[in-house]
């Protein structure tokens, strides 16, 4: 079974000079987001897997799949607790 990370239907992005800007029309709440937050965020606007994430970080930056891996787990987590991802579930 795999899990499937997307955006809120509700988020909106905006991207600066290094870094972005997110919004939760449904919260009102901003949060800012590195260059490879945002990189995530953009791409999970269709439902992505945490491998597929890491392949990105990988593709994208000049890291190793360890480090990528934590970073993708601490980036899912903090997205989720804030409500800012949904999660689905295929078998």
């Amino acid at each position: 079974m795999s899990v499937y990370y997307s955006r809120h239907p509700e988020l909106r992005l905006a991207a600066l000079e290094d870094d972005g800007v997110v919004l939760h029309l449904g919260t009102r709440r901003y949060y800012t987001a590195s260059e490879s937050g945002l990189a995530m965020l953009e791409a999970l606007a269709s439902p992505r897997t945490p491998d597929e994430l890491v392949a990105l970080l990988c593709d994208r930056y000049e890291v190793t799949v360890e480090r990528a891996e934590a970073s993708v787990g601490r980036f899912l987590d903090h997205c989720v607790r804030a409500k800012l991802l949904t999660m689905d579930a295929d078998a």
